[in-house]
């Protein structure tokens, strides 16, 4: 098997939803997120060119996503209606609604359910594995 990664970056705030300490409060970091990719055709699992996907085409992609949806946004748990309610009130505020609480597990969990197989459903390739990196120290990874 023969995969590629693709490494983005992308500031966003959030706070956990209803957390035992200080992540209950609004803050930000400087999010790093590996994607892994593989080919889902198995009869040949590299391009012409020997790549399983061009890695400007994840940049473009799935890149492009996070810079229109989370970018200098705020990522928020659909239910938490008081960061919400708060978050409205800022005109012109960025906000990335998402089904569960933004840690980096549910993060890495979206990315690797919804957003890649979305923005490379048209492609031959599948991202297999999703790390996200809330700082340099404490990451969270969702893998098929």
């Amino acid at each position: 098997m023969v995969t590629c990664t693709r490494q983005l970056e992308f500031d966003a705030g959030h706070r956990v939803h209803l957390h035992e300490s200080k992540c209950r409060n609004a803050h930000g970091h400087r999010y790093r997120v590996l994607f892994e990719a593989i080919a889902n055709v198995s009869a040949n699992p590299l391009d012409p060119l020997g790549r399983v996907i061009d890695f400007s085409v994840l940049k473009d992609r799935v890149g492009n996503y996070i810079d229109t949806h989370m970018d200098h946004g705020f990522l928020c748990f659909d239910q938490d209606a008081e960061m919400l309610d708060v978050m409205r009130r800022i005109e012109g505020q960025k906000i990335y609604l998402m089904p569960y609480n933004p840690t980096a597990e549910n993060i890495a969990h979206h990315f690797l359910h919804v957003v890649c197989p979305e923005v490379l459903r048209d492609t031959f390739v599948n991202i297999t594995q999703v790390t996200v990196y809330e700082t340099p120290n404490c990451f969270a990874v969702a893998r098929l």
